[in-house]
């Protein structure tokens, strides 16, 4: 079975958040799915197959199976592109969050995702503890949300996985007005055995909602400040979030099973 390995959210390997993905023509059994997954330990493993005029795909953490990955979409874009569907500017997903569409315009891939609905919560000590630092503000959607006033904040971020676990909401999104870009953020996951994810695009559909309103702007430069970074280019359209980034390929290789 073929395995493609990218690196999205960037233009050059090393860079950006990686993610495994898999092409096949039939499926292949979920345990099965799940053992290559944590063989390959990254944040994503995703597999699609073709049915029909879209592609089927889903995604998977070393701690299972999730309803939303923007990188692991994107990079799953960008092989079908590449090897699959050479002349082709538009690809379907269909995904546990619905029909995905991602779009090619030059090197730029535009992924269309739905944007979760923000409440504010209260921030709380245990939120406090286990960030060791504090928020002014905190929001929920399927994550929890936390926006602090300093970009400098967000870069020293070290928060205490295990505290981390005890919060609601299944990732945690942090984020703050950037100096260069509209927002840094950061994003972190050991409910799904991943500590930090290096670029997070289910965690921009938090994001950029929130600093579309807060900004009063459509269009946002988004910056994943973890130890790889990557670049998102956002914009806000209705209950829509456009995410829109570039690929690099590390590599392809064959999975013997």
């Amino acid at each position: 079975m073929k395995q493609y390995i990218v690196d999205a959210f960037t233009d050059k390997i090393f860079h950006g958040n990686q993610a495994a993905i898999c092409i096949m023509d039939q499926w292949i059994i979920e345990d099965l799915m799940m053992n290559i997954t944590k063989e390959n330990n990254f944040s994503e493993t995703a597999f699609a197959v073709k049915e029909g005029e879209k592609y089927h795909l889903r995604w998977f953490t070393p701690g299972g199976e999730i309803d939303l990955c923007g990188h692991a979409t994107l990079a799953c874009a960008y092989v079908l592109f590449k090897f699959y569907i050479t002349d082709a500017n538009k690809v379907v997903f269909s995904t546990l969050s619905g029909d995905l569409i991602v779009k090619r315009n030059d090197d730029l891939l535009e992924m269309e995702f739905p944007a979760y609905k923000l409440e504010k919560v209260p921030v709380t000590q245990d939120m406090i503890d286990a960030m060791g630092a504090t928020p002014s503000e905190a929001y929920m959607g399927r994550d929890l949300l936390c926006v602090f006033d300093d970009e400098k904040t967000v870069r020293n971020l070290q928060p205490d996985m295990n505290k981390l676990l005890n919060l609601e909401g299944l990732l945690l999104q942090v984020t703050a007005p950037g100096k260069d870009t509209d927002s840094v953020s950061r994003s972190f996951a050991p409910k799904l055995n991943v500590t930090e994810d290096p670029v997070c695009g289910s965690g921009h559909c938090h994001i950029v909602p929130y600093w579309a309103k807060r900004l009063n702007k459509d269009s946002i430069v988004a910056y994943q400040a973890s130890k790889r970074g990557g670049t998102l280019y956002c914009r806000m359209d209705g209950d829509k979030v456009f995410l829109a980034g570039k690929a690099a390929l590390f590599s392809e290789c064959e999975i013997y099973i």
